[in-house]
This record gives C-alpha cells, sequence and structure tokens, in this order.
C-alpha cells in the first residue's frame, strides 16, 4: 500500500487530543493507522523561548547566549524557564506519576546537555584564538531541536499508551559522531521502520552535513518533511494547521467570507511564501514538485474536510483571482542616483550584496532609469544597518525608506483582460492610494504596494471585488 508523509504545525501539537483524534485516528483509511509517517514541530511558543520569539523578536536562550554583551546569567536564567515550561507542558499530558517522571527525566537530560555544551563553549571563547560568532549557528541548531525531540518524544508515548504502536524517530544527531547530508541521514532511518505495522513520529529539525537552519532557518522543518516523502516515495505529503488555506484572512475579511481554496498549484504556493505567508518553504516544495508528490494542507480541527490539494500541474477551470494575501511592516529601500544610468546591474548587484549581507528578504523591486527600490520584509534595525551600507558604497546616491504594506492577487490563472484596471478602480473606491504596482508575464499574482495604515481596508476591498463576486465549485473566482 502507498503511503503519506505528513506534517503537524506547533499549534495543533499543542493539543494532543486534537492530534490524536482528528489526525492519526480520523485520517486512518479503513481504520488502518499505519502507512503514514508523521514530522512533528515543537509545541506551540517553546521554539520561541529556545531561539526569539517569531512576531516581536525578543530574545530567547539563543539570542541571550548570542549576545556577547549580555550577561551570562541572562541565558542560564532562559533555559531554567524553558525547562519549567517543557515540565509544564509534560504535566499537562501524563497523569501517570511514573510516565511524568520518564518525560521529565528524558527532557532534562537534553537540557542539561545543551547547557554543558554551552558552558564549555562560552569558556573557550574568554580565550583569544576562539570566536564565538564561528559557533552560533551550531548552538542555534542544537537548542532548536530540543523542541521538536521533546514534541515527538512525548507524542509517542502518548500513542503508545493510547494502544497505537508509534515509534520515536530522533533526527536531531543525538550523540552522532559525525554529521552526515540530509538525504542519507533520513534514509538511515526510514531502513529501521515498518510503514505497514508503526507509526513513525519524527523530530522535525534533523542533524545533516549541510546544516538546514543555515538555509532555511526556522523553516528547517518542512525540509525534513519534504525529503521523508522524497526519499520515501511517499503517495502524497499533507500539513496540517489549525487553519485552512483560505481566500483571505478571515480576521480582516470575516469567517463567513472567506472559502477553503480547495486547489491550487505550486506557483501560488510560492507567491504566498514571498509574502511570508508560508504554505510551505519553495525549496521544500521543489523536491515535493520534481517528484511530482501532492501536497494537502488541512485544518486540525476540522478533518472531515479534504483542505487544500497543491500540485505542479493544476489551472483553474477558467481564469481567477485564488487567495488576497499581503504584508505589513514592509520597508521600502530607495536608490536614487543620476549616475545610475546605463549602469544598472552594477549598482543592482552592490545593493543586492548589502541587502543580504544583514539578511533581509527581498518581496519585490523596481528599476527604472535612475532609480531602483526594493521593499525588504526586516526589521528598522537591519534597515538602518542596510542604509548606512548601501550610502557608503555609493556617496552621490540619495538612499531613502519608507514603511508601507504589500497587498497581493494570487492565482494559477489570472489572464483575464481588465483584471488589473478592475483591480485598481477597487483600491481607488476605497480611497487607497496606489504607491506602486507589479504584475509578470507569468499572471499568477498581482501586487500592490500601499500606506500601511490602508492594509486592512486593501484585503477587504480586493476580496470583495475579486473573490466575493462568484461561485465556482470549492473556490471563489473572479470573471
Amino acid at each position: 500500500m502507498s503511503h503519506s508523509v505528513e506534517k503537524i504545525g506547533g499549534t495543533s501539537m499543542s493539543d494532543y487530543a486534537a492530534v490524536r483524534d482528528n489526525i492519526i485516528i480520523a485520517g486512518a483509511k479503513d481504520g488502518f493507522l499505519y502507512n503514514r509517517i508523521f514530522v512533528v514541530s515543537a509545541y506551540g511558543g517553546v521554539t520561541d523561548l529556545l531561539l526569539e520569539n517569531k512576531r516581536n523578536g525578543n530574545p530567547g536562550v539563543y539570542g541571550l547566549f548570542a549576545d556577547q554583551e549580555g550577561s551570562e546569567a541572562l541565558w542560564r536564567e532562559a533555559l531554567v524557564n524553558v525547562g519549567n515550561e517543557l515540565r509544564k507542558i509534560n504535566s499537562e499530558l501524563f497523569q501517570d506519576a511514573d510516565q511524568l517522571d520518564e518525560a521529565n527525566k528524558f527532557i532534562e537530560g537534553r537540557l542539561l546537555e545543551a547547557e554543558r555544551c554551552m558552558d564549555n563553549l562560552h569558556r573557550l571563547c574568554q580565550h583569544g584564538h576562539f570566536e564565538l560568532e564561528d559557533h552560533l549557528l551550531t548552538v542555534r541548531e542544537m537548542l532548536a531541536s530540543i523542541g521538536e525531540v521533546h514534541s515527538a518524544w512525548n507524542t509517542a508515548k502518548l500513542l503508545q499508551r493510547d494502544g497505537i504502536n508509534a515509534r520515536f524517530v530522533d533526527l536531531s544527531g543525538w550523540r552522532m559522531e559525525e554529521a552526515i547530508p540530509l538525504d542519507d541521514h533520513i534514509q538511515r532511518e526510514l531502513d529501521k521502520i515498518k510503514v505497514d505495522e508503526e507509526l513513525p513520529i519524527v523530530t522535525g529539525y534533523a542533524y545533516c552535513k549541510e546544516g538546514l537552519m543555515a538555509t532555511f532557518d526556522r523553516g528547517y522543518s518542512e525540509m525534513t518533511f519534504s525529503r521523508l516523502a522524497v526519499k520515501s516515495g511517499a503517495a502524497e505529503a499533507i500539513i496540517h494547521k489549525e487553519y485552512h488555506l483560505s481566500s483571505a484572512d478571515p480576521r480582516l475579511v470575516g469567517a463567513d467570507k472567506v472559502v477553503p481554496i480547495g486547489r491550487t498549484n505550486y506557483d501560488v504556493a510560492d507567491q504566498l511564501a514571498n509574502l511570508g505567508m508560508e504554505a510551505i518553504h519553495p525549496r521544500a516544495a521543489k523536491g515535493l514538485r520534481k517528484d511530482h508528490i501532492p501536497l494537502r494542507v488541512k485544518n486540525t480541527f476540522e478533518p472531515e474536510h479534504n483542505g487544500t490539494l497543491i500540485d505542479g500541474d493544476y489551472r483553474s477551470e477558467r481564469p481567477c483571482v485564488e487567495i488576497i494575501a499581503g504584508r505589513k511592516q514592509v520597508y521600502a529601500l530607495e536608490v536614487f542616483d543620476q549616475d545610475m544610468v546605463g549602469s544598472l546591474w552594477q549598482y543592482e548587484q552592490k545593493i543586492l550584496s548589502s541587502i543580504e549581507r544583514f539578511k533581509a528578504t527581498v518581496i519585490t523591486k523596481d528599476i527604472n532609469a535612475n532609480t531602483i527600490t526594493h521593499y525588504l520584509g526586516t526589521s528598522l534595525k537591519t534597515v538602518k544597518r542596510i542604509v548606512k551600507a548601501v550610502s557608503e558604497e555609493f556617496p552621490t546616491a540619495e538612499v531613502s525608506t519608507r514603511k508601507v504594506a504589500i497587498v497581493s492577487a494570487i492565482g494559477s490563472d489570472m489572464q483575464v483582460p481588465g483584471m488589473l484596471a478592475k483591480t485598481v478602480s477597487a483600491l481607488a473606491s476605497a480611497d487607497i492610494s496606489v504607491l506602486a504596482m507589479h504584475q509578470s508575464m507569468r499572471q499568477v499574482d498581482m501586487q500592490f504596494v500601499i500606506n500601511e495604515d490602508d492594509y486592512e481596508e486593501a484585503v477587504a476591498s480586493l476580496h470583495r471585488c475579486l473573490v466575493e463576486v462568484h461561485d465556482h465549485g470549492d473556490a471563489i473566482c473572479a470573471a
């Protein structure tokens, strides 16, 4: 029988009963629980405590350890707080005293080992021959792995308690003598698994020679998930989230107006990822797409719904907009120089080098004869550093920044005459000024740069104009 590889998000993982009943049991085919491999994220909020808060940037254990001007006591205290939180989660999951004790001892062992490594590294870097920065990525990976190890071990034990033959699969590299390529590490573990007799619960973090966090940072679990699907020859890859992949954010448009998309393709998933609203990381999707493995995104709390199926070939039956998405807190970095005319590529190369140096994300860009504008998804602190670097590189240029928002209409086929004009008209009728707009020849998205204060109204306005007009099966399409 063919099998699936399924990933469970952090918010879903925090509700064990929902995972067991809505995913493990409800997802069984004809009552058969196996032929599925599960990749799990850390419980909601745990990775924020270990690394940094994803929303506000407040430092976790890693952030405090990496701050060489900070007090050593701060990261130690933060690590103690992580231990307290993990034991609290355990106490909510394990009612049996012996099982709770076993769960606490397991994770305390990992935390103690991490503290010893960090302590030794801190002391080593007191010597002038060793730089802490050279080892920070390793520390970040080690800390990140604790969250997934904790949730995977717990889930396997809880399922065993509930009569399911679950198997804990640890890809974190615990006590591995050397790092090996990711695919080799995954294959080594797959060779031990009898997928038709047991239910593997796999850590979302995988220790490997490539170093997942160097490329994917906190999207590493999606790469583990993708490569597991490819290496095992899965028939389908499934992601379980706490929400549907819908036509817009229901908080902005209204829950009664949005619908699950139902079907779309990997092009649309890439556009969403570019806006920071990942269905799946583009590089993780690449492997699935290449091996013709469809991806399904399901809502954990609506197990009876088929969710959204994503593949490489789908095109809507008629041209339409499938989703309105966007991003706030975007910084427009504008570089104007009269000397740029005829030398655009030289300016572009050096500006991108500065952006890459400070690890900012380029969402989109504008170019004309003497001006290049990059729209960056990053913090104000990082933008200021980039401005300083670019100004030093081009002393005669005028370098300016502005905080904006981007709203985008996305679809697998949007080749509708007049759609761009209709969209601009919808924004104008809501008294929203368009600062810049982009539409590529591929016809899968239109992007509009607007004032940040207009973001919520722009999403609602475009959804009314382009999505709510006609009902077309599971998705709502514009004529």
